[in-house]
């Protein structure tokens, strides 16, 4: 197998690793993952952490085996900062990768840049790359491209060039207020009941300013009235989440909608844009991933030969 990696596809954001040995044409020949994210590694240990995930593909090698990165690898706190682009522009392309400093002959490391925006001031790492993937595979697209996780996006996207985007706590709010607020004694395990979404949602674009009470009152009704952890804990996202909604209307109200991500909780954007008569195509985070890197890739390895 190794004679046929050609180069090696890699997401290293804050909290995981992944990567991708990656043959003829696009083809996935293997796959690894860790919990060894950015966020709990210090600078010195990216480049033995990279090696030893990677090791079985390295065997036999008589040439240099390149990877192309993406994700939190780049920032700052990273193995090394790929500064960002500033937007409006189109998403990044090779000759803008930043190279990462590798002992082991072996392999080397290019990094995607993310993308920043003035105003409003805001910044994203690992999604640029899924929205060049996305628009490699449909590069007539103009519309809003929605970026669900634990930080989501909403980027308006036209003519291949990203114009601006906006940034939402929306999964870590959900993280924090599960695990971390009273409401972790009532939303517990990993149940879901849709309609208990859906009346989440529809409170949050009806009645956004009550948001403080109705997130407080998940509590006492799950105390004095046994509301069911899974009703809760789905509850809880549809408020969040009508929250975010409510804020970008005016985008997905009148443009035509991409969501890429997790495919489970795409399905809940889906679910509650499609409750207000938006019907969003649904694209996979990783596969888009995927496809953003292989772009930079083949023009990157094709300049070099």
């Amino acid at each position: 197998m190794n004679n046929k990696i050609e180069w090696i596809a890699l997401d290293w954001g804050t909290t995981h690793f992944r990567a991708w040995a990656m043959g003829p044409g696009g083809q996935i020949l293997d796959h690894v993952k860790s919990d060894q994210g950015m966020g709990s590694l210090k600078q010195d240990q990216f480049e033995p952490v990279f090696i030893q995930q990677i090791e079985p593909w390295l065997a036999g090698r008589t040439n240099p085996l390149i990877a192309f990165a993406c994700g939190m690898v780049g920032a700052k706190q990273g193995w090394i900062e790929a500064a960002y682009l500033s937007t409006p522009c189109t998403p990044p392309r090779n000759q803008q990768l930043v190279e990462a400093p590798t002992a082991d002959p072996r392999v080397q490391v290019l990094i995607v840049p993310g993308l920043s925006q003035d105003k409003p001031a805001d910044v994203m790492r690992g999604e640029e790359t899924q929205i060049a993937g996305f628009l490699a595979s449909m590069p007539t697209f103009s519309g809003v491209v929605c970026l669900p996780g634990t930080h989501s996006k909403w980027a308006t996207v036209e003519n291949g060039t990203v114009k601006h985007f906006t940034t939402f706590m929306t999964g870590e709010l959900f993280g924090l207020l599960s695990k971390n607020s009273v409401l972790r004694h009532s939303v517990g395990g990993r149940g879901w009941d849709s309609s208990a979404f859906i009346g989440g949602v529809k409170l949050s674009m009806e009645t956004p300013e009550q948001m403080g009470q109705e997130l407080f009152a998940i509590r006492p009704q799950s105390m004095l009235h046994d509301l069911p952890a899974n009703e809760a804990r789905a509850r809880l996202s549809g408020l969040l989440i009508g929250m975010e909604l409510r804020a970008t209307e005016h985008l997905w109200s009148s443009n035509d909608v991409c969501i890429i991500g997790d495919p489970k909780l795409a399905e809940h954007y889906n679910r509650a844009l499609g409750f207000y008569n938006c019907q969003p195509t649904i694209a996979d985070g990783d596969m888009m991933t995927l496809g953003g890197l292989h772009a930079v890739a083949v023009s990157a390895l094709e300049q070099a030969s």
